[in-house]
């Protein structure tokens, strides 16, 4: 089923990550639905938090495998295929120092050298819940792509004249998965 049929701004889209490491060994053969299943907000199976205040999402997905070689005596570099690099995801938060103190759940992920699972959903309009369900989040038509990361830095950016903002980075620790459409 086609999740986007239209153009139109992402702008309900939400990343979530685990609240626990994810330790499971399991993540490149995983079905969506047991990678869904760490986001469905129950103890047993998984919990998760929301990163809000995102001002500005990065690219997603997978980055091109694509070297370009000089050529001697050439105008133009010739295209070859290489092994493409993972990816960082920097974010633009706007900062709000109490989500990202020293003992709550985001704050003290950052730098901890912990994997944990992250999501992100492409949404086009606001669901009435960001738990993961089998007919999608909060009952809305969404796209999810899933990784392994770290969150490695968060670098706080003061402005004199507008919202003070922040720069969250997160090391993407294996293949992106998805886009899983519901």
């Amino acid at each position: 089923m086609a999740h986007i049929t239209s153009i139109g701004a992402g702008m309900f889209s939400d990343l979530s990550v685990t609240t626990a490491a994810y330790t499971a060994t399991d993540f490149e053969t995983a079905t969506s639905s047991a990678l869904m299943a760490f986001f469905d907000d129950a103890p047993s199976t998984g919990e998760f938090k929301r990163i809000t205040n995102i001002r500005e999402f990065p690219s997603m997905g997978v980055p091109p495998n694509i070297v370009n070689v000089p050529v001697y005596g050439s105008k133009t570099s010739q295209q070859v295929q290489g092994q493409a690099d993972s990816p960082s995801v920097e974010l633009t938060i706007n900062y709000v120092p109490s989500d990202w103190a020293s003992g709550t759940n985001l704050g003290d992920k950052v730098g901890d050298g912990k994997q944990y699972l992250f999501r992100f959903t492409l949404l086009n309009s606001e669901p009435t819940s960001y738990t993961s369900l089998a007919n999608g989040l909060g009952t809305v038509a969404n796209s999810q792509y899933f990784w392994k990361g770290k969150i490695e830095a968060l670098l706080v950016n003061p402005q004199l004249t507008d919202a003070t903002t922040a720069t969250l980075t997160i090391s993407v620790q294996s293949a992106f998965r998805g886009a899983f459409t519901i």
